[in-house]
């Protein structure tokens, strides 16, 4: 099995270690492998995290096929390929309506039934060949070898034998061929060239089926046991910041509620803690694990944490140092205690310190030579440092606490992501108004190329050169002069689902650099770039400030590029712009036709008209 596979047999073995940790149950997936529920999963397009079924076009496939049975997901694994998957239109109708299935021949329902009259399997291939022919199984399998290999000659040989048999020099028949077992040779041929044609690409039933069984159980799993195995497939990718913000973003949509890590609760990887997946030390920046291991294990054998003092006390003898300190109280590890992190933060290295010239003190004045000599200092070192250490008065530097903004800065600059909200979720609904793109989006875009060759091609939703528009937080900002002399920029933005990066070249730099400055919210309008073995990027032709209102709100323009339009729709246009036209308007109107822009004045706008704009130019003609 590849990499994917170990990766999800592992996942699997850790949710069912993780239920039966939390919840004392044995996990029995195979006790009934018709179940609804799990099957509901694929039907309604919620199959992230299931093996083999995440990528768009094969969640689309389940989708219309609705399986309600292991036979359609061992099904589904084989036909989502080049060469079978010309089946998949018939095959979904045959299910829907399995009396309208056809047959070449009668003789065949018995070995296509299964997959509703459609060749799927090589083994298929082979029953064929020995049902209706006569052939030995051995000789079946050497037919099957030379279609997948295409070795023409032999194929000719095979047909006559296929369809007229085989007699050997005694006249004794080896072969019987289609023909003398009442199969008429017009059909015989028929059903030759479709196996010939599909055992190019046909795939081994076993092979699926053991495919399919593992993806069976990591729905199971997620339809019983969503928090366990959240969790799990989340520590799976443990420090790939493309995927964990995915899952994350998953956890939200399924209800699952992501904590952030706690002192005294977070253990070195992602845990369920009371139906919410808790955040773990070990994926918190400049904690190694070792200080992970230490405070988990001090923390079992000692108990919980009392205050930020009663930690900084118990880590002075560990591999606990400052940084690593100042690191979990910028991740929020400390917020159930009584300070602020703006207080942890003013005030953790001289309380670290305090404690640490304390113990020096204690434990230099406490071995004397008559204590050496005469072994009576016995836990003394111990008890007189604690005592020592009680005595400590800490002396806290009482700040009000940072900003929601600065809050969540900090949490992102840790753990790689926003863990206890996001500075553009209150703005979710405006953006996705305003734009056509988003990195999740975007990443789908880099699925679908990486697995082109072994997935069915639909109609690509996102093309090369296609204007997009998007919104997101200024990351990083990198300057770079080209060798005609000219300043460009490659700028790193953040939406709601993760990074992309921007080509801004310079004119559009020199238009909008006053506002590419780091945490800066950005509406970018661009090209799609997308090329081989290379993330998707956006060229972008204008950046403007993103104020996060809604389109129509006074003051706004809206940018229409009529450059490619057909007539018809350019005198929809001017129907609807003059129809919403008055002294009520609230709205610019600019038409961009090639690089000249004219103003067509002012219009009443809201979200309703706008639609009716969307339907008539389409949203990558639109600008805001």
């Amino acid at each position: 099995m590849d990499f994917l596979g170990l990766r999800t047999l592992t996942v699997i073995q850790d949710t069912v270690d993780l239920v039966k940790q939390n919840r004392g149950i044995d996990v029995e997936f195979d006790r009934n492998m018709n179940d609804p529920k799990v099957y509901k999963l694929w039907q309604t397009g919620d199959s992230m995290g299931i093996f083999q079924f995440e990528s768009q076009g094969m969640t689309n496939f389940m989708k219309e096929l609705k399986p309600d049975c292991l036979e359609d997901i061992i099904a589904g694994v084989s036909l989502y390929r080049p060469g079978p998957m010309d089946q998949i239109p018939r095959y979904i109708a045959n299910k829907q309506d399995p009396e309208h299935a056809v047959y070449t021949h009668p003789s065949l329902k018995p070995i296509l039934e299964v997959t509703y009259g459609c060749m799927v399997y090589q083994e298929q291939v082979m029953q064929i060949v020995r049902d209706l022919a006569g052939y030995s199984l051995g000789r079946a399998d050497l037919v099957r070898r030379a279609m997948g290999k295409k070795k023409l000659d032999v194929m000719a040989k095979e047909r006559e034998y296929f369809i007229h048999g085989q007699v050997d020099d005694n006249g004794n028949v080896v072969i019987p061929g289609c023909v003398r077992n009442g199969i008429d040779e017009k059909s015989a041929n028929t059903i030759f060239d479709e196996m010939a044609e599909f055992a190019k690409y046909a795939f081994n039933k076993s092979h699926a089926a053991a495919y399919a069984v593992v993806s069976y159980r990591t729905a199971y799993l997620k339809a019983y046991y969503k928090e366990e195995f959240m969790a799990a497939t989340l520590n799976s990718f443990l420090g790939n910041l493309d995927k964990v913000p995915l899952y994350i973003e998953e956890c939200r949509k399924m209800g699952i509620e992501i904590l952030k890590p706690d002192i005294n609760k977070s253990f070195t990887k992602f845990t369920v803690d009371n139906g919410k997946i808790r955040f773990g030390l070990g994926s918190i920046k400049n904690v190694g694990n070792n200080a992970v291991d230490f405070i988990v294990q001090n923390r079992t054998e000692h108990g919980e944490f009392k205050d930020f003092g009663d930690f900084c006390e118990r880590m002075q003898q560990g591999s606990v140092n400052k940084k690593c300190i100042e690191s979990l109280i910028k991740a929020g590890c400390f917020d159930e205690f009584e300070q602020t992190r703006s207080t942890l933060m003013a005030s953790f290295e001289e309380i670290v310190d305090s404690i640490s010239d304390s113990s020096k003190k204690s434990l230099n004045g406490q071995v004397s030579m008559f204590d050496l000599a005469f072994g009576n200092n016995e836990n003394s070192e111990e008890n007189d440092v604690s005592k020592q250490l009680e005595n400590i008065k800490y002396k806290y530097t009482n700040l009000e606490e940072y900003s929601e903004k600065e809050l969540l800065s900090m949490e992102k600059e840790m753990l790689g992501l926003y863990i206890s909200g996001h500075p553009l979720e209150k703005l979710r609904n405006v953006i996705e108004e305003q734009t056509n793109i988003n990195t999740l989006k975007m990443k789908q875009i880099n699925e679908s190329e990486e697995n082109s060759e072994t997935e069915i091609q639909e109609k690509p939703q996102y093309r090369d050169g296609q204007i997009v528009k998007i919104v997101g937080i200024v990351n990083s900002v990198k300057k770079k002069y080209t060798k005609t002399n000219k300043i460009m920029a490659f700028v790193t933005i953040e939406d709601l689902y993760g990074q992309c990066e921007l080509i801004v070249f310079e004119n559009c730099y020199q238009m909008s650099s006053d506002i590419l400055l780091d945490e800066n919210v950005v509406l970018v309008e661009g090209r799609l770039s997308i090329r081989e073995d290379e993330d998707v990027k956006i060229v972008a032709n204008k950046i403007t400030e993103f104020n996060g209102q809604k389109a129509g709100n006074k003051g706004n323009i809206l940018t229409i590029d009529i450059t490619n339009l057909s007539d018809e729709k350019k005198d929809r246009l001017r129907g609807i712009i003059k129809f919403f036209a008055g002294d009520r308007n609230n709205c610019r109107i600019d038409i961009k036709n090639g690089e000249r822009l004219d103003s067509a004045g002012g219009i009443l706008m809201n979200d309703d008209i706008f639609k009716e704009f969307v339907e008539i130019v389409g949203s990558e003609n639109l600008s805001i």
